[in-house]
């Protein structure tokens, strides 16, 4: 476990490489970096909005 290095065959390219984890080789990934990589946004979430068939609790509305 931990750091080992592994002697891979790229599933991308088919090239043998050695790398942490299973994946594309050093090259394949700066390529794919390169052509699908995209900036970071901030998404904002929408506010919860309870359904209309929900119906308040009976204890709460008790005066």
């Amino acid at each position: 476990m931990g750091d080992q290095i592994l002697s891979i065959t790229c599933p991308r390219c088919g090239a043998t490489a050695t790398e942490r984890f299973y994946g594309p080789c050093g090259g394949c990934r700066e390529q794919l970096r390169a052509t699908v990589g995209g900036e970071r946004r901030d998404v904002e979430a929408a506010a919860y909005e309870p359904k209309m068939h929900v119906t308040p609790n009976a204890v709460a509305l008790k005066e």
